[in-house]
């Protein structure tokens, strides 16, 4: 489904953020990329939802070049992606329902629709009691947990979530994992970065480690090596 061919990205001051990386990652996966700050984790998810374009290389999704996707096609294309960060980015005058919603709306869906689907992704992140709260009345743990919703509920293939657990503490942690977890059985790819040797080795799948831009390790069931 995703395949990087000697991708490098290099920016202007000629440091290499990423140098050199092929990858693949096959449907259904989830997939750990772990590295220090500045391994080039972050500039590679940047490069597969073409925010980034590659200096050298190419980044394909089903054997088309993402970046040869003309702009008034991206959003078509990265709607196939759902995307979660660290600091949540919900809407603050927007409850838990309407936050998720909102991705719908965004995407052109209908009203029938937001009405039968919401509640179902609120129940698949459990947060079904919660569907009324506004974000400052969440924890960090249910904030993130909106947020995953919101990027699941327009059924993308992919999920891509760049250090989803960085601000939560370990009970939180372990709750958005075992979601991530959840919504990877149900058959959507899962790509993550992370800094948390507790997440990789909880998930116990594919690890890929990222140190000065390049890939030097790729472990089929891994825990975090470094």
């Amino acid at each position: 489904m995703i395949y990087f061919d000697k991708v490098s990205k290099r920016y202007t001051d000629g440091r290499p953020a990423v140098e050199d990386v092929t990858l693949s990652i096959s449907p259904k996966e989830f997939v750990s990329i772990v590295g220090h700050s500045g391994a080039g984790k972050t500039t590679l998810l940047k490069l597969l939802l073409a925010e980034e374009r590659p200096t050298e290389g190419s980044v394909f999704y089903e054997s088309i070049p993402v970046h040869d996707i003309p702009l008034n096609a991206l959003h078509h294309f990265r709607r196939k992606i759902g995307t979660v960060f660290q600091d949540f980015r919900l809407i603050p005058n927007k409850t838990a329902y309407e936050n998720i919603a909102f991705a719908m709306e965004a995407a052109g869906r209908s009203d029938a629709e937001i009405a039968s689907d919401v509640p179902h992704i609120l129940e698949l992140v459990d947060l079904g009691d919660k569907a009324h709260h506004f974000p400052r009345q969440l924890s960090g743990g249910e904030q993130q947990r909106v947020a995953i919703g919101r990027a699941i509920i327009n059924q993308p293939d992919i999920i891509v979530a760049d250090e989803p657990t960085g601000n939560l503490d370990p009970v939180n942690t372990y709750e958005v994992v075992e979601i991530l977890k959840k919504i990877n059985e149900l058959g959507t790819t899962v790509i993550i970065t992370t800094h948390n040797k507790g997440v990789v080795d909880a998930i116990g799948k594919r690890v890929i480690t990222m140190d000065r831009g390049r890939l030097v390790r790729d472990d089929a069931q891994g825990h975090y090596v470094l």
